[in-house]
C-alpha cells in the first residue's frame, strides 16, 4: 500500500508557487513520497491596503500556520522574511535551506540604474524599510526621488513600470530568480547603500512539533550557515520590537574563504521613511555555534543601535 501524499501548504501567487514547487522536488526526492500543493489565501494576499498599516507582521502566515494546526496540510513553506519573530511552540521551523541571493533590485524604465534615474523619479516599494534607505541613497548622491507605496504581485509591479506610471520599482532578487525573471532587473542594489529585510531570500520550512519523524525528515534540507546568520538577523528584529513592516534593514555575512569561514558580520539599520535619519551600525565575531549564539549576537547591535536612538526611528512596531 503506498503512503498518501504529503501536503505541503503555499500562498497562491506565483512566486509562493515557484518556491514551493522547488521545496516540493526536493522533499519528494527526499521521502520517496508525493507531495500536493495545498492552495492557500492569506489575509495579506486579499487586503488592499499597504502593509504597514494592516501590521505586516504575520499577515501572509497566519492562515498557513492555522492549517497545519488543524492538520489540513503536513508543512509549510514562508518566505523566511514574513515570519513573526516569535516561533509558536506548536509548530517547528524544521528547515532553513541554502539562501538565494539576499539584494534588492531595481526594474526600471530604459534600463535604467538607480544612480542614472531622472531628478525626481517615481519609485515603487511597499516597504518603509526600502524607502528609507532609498532614499537616503539619493540624498547622499545629491539627488531627490520620490518613493511611491506600492503593493501586489511581481506582475502587478512591474506592470506599473512598463505602463509609464512608474520610473523604476525595487523587489527582491531572490523572487525574480525563483520565477525566472532575472533578466528584467535593470541594476542590482548593493547591501553597501541598501540592506534586505532580515530574512529577506530565505525559506522556511515549518511543520507541527508533535510530528518528529517529519521534522527529521525536513531537516534535512536545513542549510546550517543560512540558519545561522538568518537567526542572528531575526535576533536584532526581535530586539528592536519591530515587526516586518518596520524600516528595519539585516544582513549577516560568513567571511572567509568557502571551506575556511571564521567569522560573521552582523548589519542593521534603522531609518525614517525620508532617509533624512539613519541609524546604521554592524558587528563582527566568532561565526556562532549554536541558536543561542547567533540569538546573542543579534541582541548585541540591537542594544547598540537602541542606544544611538533607533527606537525614535521606527513607525509600527510588532504587537
Amino acid at each position: 500500500m503506498t503512503e498518501r501524499a504529503l501536503r505541503l501548504g503555499t500562498r497562491r501567487s506565483k512566486l509562493a508557487l515557484a518556491q514551493s514547487g522547488q521545496v516540493a522536488r526536493a522533499v519528494s526526492r527526499l521521502t520517496g513520497r508525493s507531495v500536493e500543493l495545498v492552495e492557500i489565501t492569506t489575509y495579506g494576499d486579499t487586503s488592499r491596503e499597504q502593509l504597514a498599516q494592516i501590521g505586516g507582521t504575520g499577515v501572509f502566515v497566519a492562515a498557513l500556520r492555522e492549517a497545519l494546526l488543524r492538520d489540513e496540510v503536513d508543512f509549510a513553506v514562508h518566505s523566511l522574511k514574513d515570519l513573526p519573530t516569535t516561533q509558536p511552540d506548536e509548530l517547528v521551523l524544521a528547515a532553513v535551506p541554502p539562501r538565494e541571493d539576499p539584494r534588492d533590485v531595481l526594474v526600471a524604465r530604459d534600463g535604467l540604474t538607480f544612480g542614472q534615474l531622472p531628478e525626481g523619479a517615481r519609485v515603487g516599494t511597499g516597504s518603509p524599510r526600502r524607502m528609507a534607505q532609498l532614499n537616503a541613497y539619493a540624498r547622499a548622491h545629491h539627488t531627490r526621488i520620490e518613493t511611491v507605496p506600492i503593493r501586489g504581485n511581481i506582475d502587478t509591479r512591474i506592470g506599473y513600470v512598463r505602463k509609464g506610471e512608474l520610473d523604476a520599482v525595487v523587489l527582491a532578487a531572490a523572487g525574480l530568480n525563483r520565477i525566472g525573471r532575472a533578466d528584467e532587473v535593470t541594476d542590482f542594489l548593493s547591501v553597501d547603500s541598501v540592506l534586505p529585510a532580515p530574512g529577506q531570500g530565505a525559506l522556511a520550512i515549518e511543520c507541527a512539533a508533535d510530528n518528529a519523524v517529519l521534522a527529521a525528515l525536513l531537516g534535512e534540507l536545513d542549510d546550517p550557515r543560512t540558519r545561522v546568520a538568518v537567526t542572528a538577523e531575526r535576533s536584532l528584529l526581535a530586539a528592536l520590537e519591530a515587526g516586518c513592516s518596520a524600516p528595519v534593514g539585516a544582513l549577516a555575512d560568513l567571511l572567509g574563504e568557502e571551506e575556511a569561514v571564521t567569522e560573521m558580520r552582523l548589519r542593521g539599520v534603522v531609518g525614517t521613511t525620508d532617509g533624512s535619519t539613519l541609524v546604521q551600525l554592524s558587528t563582527t565575531g566568532p561565526v556562532p555555534t549554536s541558536h543561542g549564539d547567533a540569538i546573542a549576537l543579534g541582541r548585541e547591535l540591537a542594544s547598540e543601535m537602541l542606544a544611538k536612538g533607533a527606537a525614535g526611528l521606527m513607525g509600527e512596531r510588532a504587537h
